[in-house]
């Protein structure tokens, strides 16, 4: 047995660790036992998603061939093991990219989609699973399913954003998107307060492809911020930038994030930045993926780790919704300097169980401060509930059941494309099994 710990850090449960690198005998290591697994490939997951504790985890990151790519359409076919990094840095070159990324490359395709996870850019390209043709699902039985958006949907449906409980996702084949270079024109803009925010938001969405903003929630002067805004250009070919990479070397006694840091390291970024604001060429790793630039960086929440709240509530309740939940945080004397701000666009979610919905998302990282933390998130999940608003399941640790069955009306729907031989933390914590 081996302790793993997603990046939340918040413990490192026991798993019996099955290592997936044959795609021969994949089907042999999945099907057929008594004990319950669950596809596990970089745990980039902040709570119990990726996580069977005291069960088996089937780690995909072995399954990390490319199967083919047709440079004339941009089609790609790979193993679902792939990191998204190794696709861009192989097809960026040759005039394309991935359409939607989170906000690190470094978590593979099948996590990918299990989580259909979203960037920057909803408003216009929705999320990673829009862009999924097919999928090859292995189901613990034996059965190998075929899947996409024409073929077997309600099995494609299930699968993307299905938290990975519906099979091993194997391989995938992904529409990329066409770009001139690898570099966006990108524009900061330092705002006041939230209403200037969503004046932001809204005039952005017709001509800027990505559009994201970083909200100082412990600035106690109207929640001041930096909008972000950037489309890509057909600038000519430059070097790249030198990649410092640094690494968080060691795990503190106690967090970094705390009442002394917080306040003067949101005021000096929040300056930094507003002196810079204005438009630039940027490198498209420097723009989508700022923290892959320190490695480890889960390492500075201490030894206690920490907790990611991600809501997104409908846009008709959003300004009101955002600004009770960020006067809770105030109230509660918490705040986080990896705050995220941004609106989604006015597009179904191709998922039964994706996160992404029409509406305004915020995402912030916070300390384990123990019973002190949950509370607070107690004042948010009503001000969520309430709202008619989501948690998302790839960064929860701790959603109450009936947030997440209010949140996800298409559960009952999903529950029947389940593989009873896979389970995870959350799903024993959400669903019960």
């Amino acid at each position: 047995m081996r302790a793993v710990s997603s990046w939340g850090r918040l413990d490192a449960p026991l798993h019996r660790v099955v290592v997936l690198n044959d795609p021969a005998k994949v089907k042999s290591l999945v099907s057929g036992g008594d004990s319950l697994g669950l596809a596990h490939g970089m745990g980039r997951s902040y709570g119990d998603a990726c996580l069977n504790p005291e069960g088996i985890l089937w780690l995909t990151t072995g399954l990390d061939h490319l199967i083919a790519f047709d440079g004339s359409t941009g089609r790609l076919t790979c193993e679902a093991g792939v990191l998204l990094r190794d696709i861009q840095r192989l097809v960026i070159s040759r005039g394309w990219i991935l359409p939607v990324t989170p906000g690190t490359q470094l978590v593979t395709v099948g996590g990918a989609i299990a989580n259909d996870v979203h960037g920057k850019n909803h408003h216009l390209l929705g999320s990673f699973g829009d862009h999924v043709q097919r999928i090859k699902l292995l189901r613990t039985n034996g059965e190998m399913i075929d899947c996409g958006p024409h073929i077997q949907p309600d099995w494609f449906a299930a699968t993307v954003g299905g938290l990975g409980l519906t099979g091993i996702i194997v391989e995938a084949e992904i529409q990329l998107r066409r770009v001139a270079s690898p570099w966006l024109q990108t524009e900061t803009i330092p705002y006041g307060d939230l209403d200037e925010f969503f004046q932001l938001a809204d005039g952005s969405e017709a001509d800027w492809e990505h559009t994201v903003s970083w909200i100082d929630c412990v600035s106690g002067n109207g929640n001041r911020g930096l909008f972000m805004r950037g489309n890509f250009s057909d600038s000519e070919q430059r070097p790249e930038p030198k990649k410092r990479q640094l690494v968080m070397p060691f795990v503190p006694p106690i967090s970094l994030v705390n009442s002394l840091s917080l306040r003067p390291f949101n005021a000096a970024y929040y300056n930094l930045k507003k002196s810079k604001a204005g438009s630039a060429i940027v490198h498209y790793e420097s723009f989508f993926y700022p923290l892959d630039n320190l490695l480890e960086w889960n390492r500075m929440y201490g030894p206690k780790g920490f907790f990611q709240y991600q809501s997104v509530v409908p846009r008709e309740a959003g300004q009101d919704a955002t600004r009770a939940m960020l006067g809770e945080i105030a109230k509660s004397g918490e705040g986080s300097f990896l705050a995220v701000l941004k609106t989604f666009g006015n597009r179904q979610p191709v998922g039964m169980m994706s996160f992404p919905r029409p509406g305004v998302t915020l995402a912030l990282d916070f300390p384990n401060k123990g019973a002190k933390t949950h509370k607070l998130f107690e004042c948010m999940d009503a001000i969520v509930r309430e709202a008619g608003g989501r948690i998302y399941p790839a960064k929860d640790a701790r959603m109450p059941r009936d947030l997440f069955e209010a949140g996800y009306p298409r559960l009952h729907e999903f529950l029947k494309y389940r593989d009873p031989g896979i389970s995870s933390g959350l799903s024993r914590r959400l669903i019960g099994a």
